[in-house]
């Protein structure tokens, strides 16, 4: 697919492409759309991106709160299971599934959403060294480390629907 094809798409349709690039948060690309028509995927998705900046912090923290625990066993949409899967996330022991589990709900405890890694590339001895970090700071910056890896993971997403 081509940006020129995606500018060509009325705005049920490339909500419909584009939506699940942001968690359960088809709303970006609903309003990104009428910032069309877009020269590039990097326009594009600096303009998804500047839907959540603009967005109120109810919004932004539904946003946060939409993606799933990492490592975990409940059914998560297909492009997180793909992500989850290529860092051997899908495929823990019973003993690091507990730590996940733990180190999930302490982060969410902690924050009130839950940890949000670009975790492409990385194995889960890294995500989980990420996790184990990322704990200990304090909420707003995590709240910008969170948007930061959103944003990084909707790249990539956005990368392998739209060729450049």
């Amino acid at each position: 697919m081509t940006i020129a094809h995606i500018n060509g798409l009325n705005e049920a349709r490339f909500t419909e492409l584009l939506g699940p690039v942001f968690e359960h948060s088809s709303w970006v690309a609903g309003r990104a759309w009428s910032k069309g028509p877009f020269r590039s995927l990097t326009h594009l998705h600096e303009t998804m991106l500047r839907q959540v900046e603009e967005a109120s912090p109810d919004e932004a923290l539904a946003l946060l709160r939409a993606h799933p625990d990492l490592a975990t066993r409940l059914r998560v949409t297909a492009l997180s299971a793909e992500e989850q899967q290529g860092a051997g996330l899908d495929a823990l022991t019973p003993e690091e599934y507990d730590d996940f589990n733990a180190m999930n709900r302490a982060y969410t405890e902690k924050f009130g959403f839950p940890f949000i890694l670009a975790v492409a590339g990385r194995t889960k001895e890294d995500v989980a060294e990420a996790m184990r970090l990322r704990i200990a700071g304090d909420p707003a910056s995590e709240r910008r480390r969170a948007l930061a890896e959103i944003a990084r993971i909707t790249e990539l997403r956005l990368g392998r629907i739209i060729g450049s």
